[in-house]
């Protein structure tokens, strides 16, 4: 029988990532989501820190305030609830798609040049609805249209090409790729690709933290305040009435915040304190739990923290158990 040899010192495995959440059914702890979450104090320094915070991460759409910003620099004139649509991974309700399709008539675009993919809406309850009226895919209903409408008016503004929006070489997307970093205060480790389609820059928790840090605290009238600013007077543009990043921005004023495809979240709130974490499976089950805890290790009291931390287990369609936080 052969064996295999050890592993050297250089190919040893990285530790695995502290358990942040765990599966209770019946009492009975089925299954344990593990990932790394930061937290920053008031001057920007970490104050508390699980798993690696410094390894890079595909921050999904936990960019977008930064790519909107961006645009902004390109020149691109957006505010309130157009603005907050270009940063949003909308739900997909009438009132996203409604604004989508305004914002793409008054940049003289049609939506057959979003080169999002199309997709279903994004909330359960609007997806039903949406099937039952006998719709399928459509680009506007993509969670990220309102982000592609504004990449493509930028570059209607610069004349700059529309048909290679998305190409990493892209002088906007050279330019997200600067904002990115001046925001992180740090490198982009790797660029790939979204869901969406679009450049995605990898960049640690921490400086995704750092990033949320610097748009609530930039200038009035800085493209990252501006940014910042009208995402949090616009949540529901930003997520969708039944989503928590809405929930929490409405209910806790001045504090930004906007959840990543899997299971990534990035928080700020107005005096500079942040948070950033990303569970390591994907688990979107476990975000809430694990973004109400480290709220309140942060000292946010509020009645919302009760209502994003609730996570049941149904069997027999009653509540049987809970995703619950385990730091």
């Amino acid at each position: 029988m052969s064996v295999s040899p050890a592993c050297s010192a250089s190919e040893v495995p990285p530790a695995a990532s502290p358990v942040l959440a765990e599966v209770v059914r019946s009492g009975f702890v089925e299954g344990r989501h593990r990932g790394s979450l930061v937290i920053l104090g008031p001057g920007g320094a970490v104050e508390q820190a699980w798993g690696d915070v410094t390894a890079p991460v595909f921050p999904r759409s936990s960019n977008k305030p930064m790519q909107a910003a961006g645009m902004l620099r390109a020149g691109l004139d957006l505010a309130g609830e157009r603005l907050a649509l270009a940063a949003a991974s909308h739900s997909g309700e009438p009132f996203h798609r409604d604004l989508v399709h305004k914002m793409l008539e008054e940049h003289g675009l049609s939506p057959e040049q979003l080169q999002c993919p199309p997709d279903l809406p994004l909330d359960q309850e609007e997806r039903e609805t949406w099937l039952a009226a006998g719709a399928g895919r459509d680009r506007v209903a993509m969670n990220c249209s309102g982000k592609h409408t504004a990449m493509l008016a930028a570059c209607a503004l610069r004349k700059w090409p529309l048909e290679t929006y998305l190409d990493p070489e892209h002088p906007l997307q050279q330019l997200i790729h600067r904002v990115v970093e001046e925001a992180a205060g740090e490198e982009v480790a790797a660029v790939g690709t979204d869901g969406c389609g679009a450049p995605l820059m990898a960049i640690s928790l921490t400086g995704l933290a750092r990033a949320y840090r610097s748009c609530v605290l930039a200038a009035p009238g800085t493209a990252e305040r501006r940014v910042a600013d009208a995402m949090r007077a616009h949540p529901e543009y930003v997520a969708g009435t039944r989503r928590h990043d809405t929930w929490l921005m409405r209910e806790v004023p001045g504090t930004l915040s906007k959840v990543g495809a899997e299971a990534v979240q990035a928080v700020a709130l107005p005096d500079g304190r942040a948070l950033a974490f990303k569970v390591d499976d994907g688990a979107v089950r476990a975000l809430g739990p694990v973004l109400a805890r480290a709220l309140t290790l942060m000292g946010v009291d509020a009645p919302v923290i009760e209502r994003i931390g609730h996570a049941p287990l149904l069997g027999g369609g009653r509540e049987v158990g809970e995703i619950r936080a385990t730091f």
